[in-house]
């Protein structure tokens, strides 16, 4: 018997979560033969393993039983499928939007595996994050687009699995931007892309491929590469001292606390001498700004005074130099570094 052909999964690229449903062009159904949800799953063995033989011992792998669990939600008729979407769409029927999300888990134990496959990652943990965006794209998917909702629901749950794996890459995390995030997912596959078409992937030319810096290439180079490393592990077997231990304090020192307590002393003695000579806005940063433990923001001070932010900010840097010449004269040994405008 021929086999039947599977269609290659769409190649969707990373996403925000929270960004915009993506529309018709971004999830595109493949020229190739329609691909069903049928196909999309694990193939018969994950679940011949997930269900033993009468009279055998449970197996207790969660990914097992999981597999066991979700094979006994039934797949969707294309017209039984765009009839629930409809129901969630336009009436938030929480019964139709089970079953989207019941019998599209299969969808999201595949990707799950692919990913686990690239990154070595926890499979049952980006089955989770899957899940997620599983429901996610039944919240916002819309079937009069004319969207096959298999697709539409893996471009989510991708992009929930890629932020659970950049987040959890190291221990510190290495995409921080939307950027960074989208340089994480495409410089291996670019990288591989121009050495498959025998060229040489240098940074320059995965910069100019991937419109990006070459700094931001090297960058992101090193953060894959290099692995974590803890301060509160010891240097030897035989020694108690830690990285944490040789590290530089960042905290003043005694002698330098007292220094800087005798100076915001003498400061704020002569600071008494200028607050006749300041207007009402004046008075106000330089008392509830520039002194207070707890400043209040410029916006504040401008809207109390019926002027901009800008404006109060304007009024700042005036009175921080008027503040400065009336210091020099009166201090000796007075520094203009002594005194810096709030954040």
């Amino acid at each position: 018997m021929k086999s039947k052909k599977q269609a290659p999964a769409p190649d969707v690229e990373y996403i925000e979560p929270e960004a915009e449903e993506p529309s018709g062009d971004e999830v595109v159904e493949p020229e190739a033969e329609e691909l069903d949800l049928a196909e999309e799953a694990p193939g018969p063995e994950a679940f011949t393993l997930a269900v033993p033989p009468r009279g055998e011992v449970v197996a207790r792998d969660p990914l097992q039983l999981y597999l066991r669990e979700i094979s006994r939600f039934p797949l969707l008729a294309p017209e039984e499928e765009f009839e629930l979407a409809r129901r969630v769409r336009e009436g938030n029927d929480q019964d139709a939007a089970f079953r989207l999300v019941s019998s599209h888990l299969r969808l999201v134990v595949k990707i799950a595996m692919d990913f686990q496959r690239r990154w070595m990652q926890n499979v049952l943990d980006l089955i989770q994050e899957g899940n997620v965006g599983l429901m996610k794209a039944v919240r916002k998917f819309d079937p009069e687009k004319g969207i096959k909702f298999s697709y539409y629901a893996a471009f989510w749950i991708k992009a929930y699995i890629l932020k659970y794996i950049m987040d959890n890459w190291r221990m510190v995390k290495i995409g921080t931007t939307q950027a960074q995030r989208k340089l994480f997912y495409n410089l291996n596959k670019e990288r591989q892309r121009l050495q498959s078409m025998g060229f040489d992937p240098t940074t320059q030319a995965l910069s100019e491929s991937l419109n990006v810096s070459t700094t931001e290439i090297d960058e992101m180079d090193q953060r894959l590469s290099r692995n974590d490393m803890s301060l509160d592990l010891p240097l030897g077997d035989d020694s108690d001292t830690t990285r944490l231990d040789l590290l530089p304090s960042l905290t003043p020192g005694v002698e330098e606390t007292l220094v800087n307590d005798q100076i915001s002393s003498l400061l704020l003695k002569n600071l008494k001498t200028i607050e006749p000579k300041l207007s009402d806005k004046e008075r106000a940063i330089l008392n509830e700004r520039l002194l207070s433990d707890e400043p209040v923001t410029l916006r504040e001070i401008g809207q109390r005074f019926g002027v901009t932010r800008e404006r109060v900010r304007q009024i700042e840097a005036r009175l921080l130099d008027k503040i400065r010449e009336h210091l020099e004269n009166r201090v000796e040994g007075f520094s203009k570094d002594w005194i810096n405008p709030r954040d």
